[in-house]
């Protein structure tokens, strides 16, 4: 088994099976919230999937579910202002679920005794579509300097599976989470969309080398936009408390490959059953810090 082989046989450990427990538990507490919000709203909103589900990108060490909530622009049965809105979907949440209150989303925890405050993967997005198309849409931002965030759910999606470097993608989660690098999840999609703009035909290997080279290398020169609204959302600060950390472990990273090769990065995988892997790791994610969505801000 070459390099580029035993990365590929790392993906196929972290994938999800359609019929696994922990799809069918999303799921699950997909359709009920779905019917939590449809009681209180109706069929007003538009109520879908987005995040790593959507994109593809899910991995099992370390995945969550988006729910996106977005009213037509001219309905009000949530509210007239985007915090009413935010607010309001809020409360009709509480009902059924502790919620954290984040910049954009609201992150589900469950009531039950049997299973008090558990991390459901959840995040509900609240928001107004601009216009009648329902193509971009208004967040309320809570908290923050800006009351309001312009983005576009279809724009994000399609950005990255259209990308045409998804596996590269996966395996940057999965190198994020497993060195506690300090970045948020899609500024690393889109420095790695950037970066391997060029090279999406070369294997993985050569991929992931390439990426890290130039995190390690010119860390001051990583740049990125949000290709929803690259004028209106400024990325800078995201990226300037990420870079020293990129750079810091992709140097530190492909020393550890120089001297132990790949497997001293990403793992034997053949040593542990799926199960025993996302059960032996979980501890470990729950010690990294989980940022919002790029979209809450």
């Amino acid at each position: 088994m070459n390099d580029n082989d035993y990365l590929k046989k790392v993906l196929k450990s972290q994938t999800l099976a359609e019929d696994s427990e922990e799809l069918k538990a999303l799921r699950k507490h997909r359709d009920a919230v779905e019917k939590l919000l449809r009681k209180s709203f109706g069929f007003a909103p538009t109520i879908r999937y987005g995040g790593s589900m959507a994109k593809g990108t899910m991995n099992k060490v370390s995945y969550d579910l988006d729910i996106i909530c977005y009213f037509p622009h001219d309905s009000t049965v949530a509210g007239k202002t985007l915090k009413e809105i935010y607010d309001h979907v809020c409360a009709v949440l509480e009902k059924d679920y502790f919620v954290e209150r984040k910049a954009s989303a609201l992150r589900l925890r469950s009531r039950d005794s049997k299973s008090y405050k558990q991390d459901f993967h959840i995040d509900v997005v609240p928001g107004r579509y601009i216009d009648d198309t329902k193509t971009d849409v208004f967040l309320h931002q809570e908290g923050g300097t800006k009351e309001y965030l312009k983005t576009n759910l279809e724009t994000h999606i399609n950005h990255v599976k259209d990308s045409g470097v998804v596996e590269a993608i996966r395996l940057m989660k999965l190198w994020r989470v497993w060195n506690g690098v300090v970045v948020k999840p899609f500024v690393l999609d889109l420095l790695t969309i950037k970066l391997l703009d060029s090279r999406k035909s070369d294997d993985l290997t050569s991929q992931l080398e390439h990426v890290w080279q130039e995190f390690r290398d010119h860390p001051e020169e990583l740049a990125v936009e949000d290709p929803a609204n690259p004028k209106g959302n400024d990325l800078s600060d995201l990226m300037d408390a990420a870079r020293w950390s990129l750079s810091s472990v992709a140097r530190s990273t492909l020393t550890t490959l120089e001297n132990g090769g790949w497997e001293a990065i990403f793992g034997k995988v053949d040593d542990l059953s799926d199960d025993d892997r996302s059960s032996s790791l979980r501890g470990l994610v729950g010690t990294v810090q989980t940022p919002t969505k790029p979209w809450c801000g």
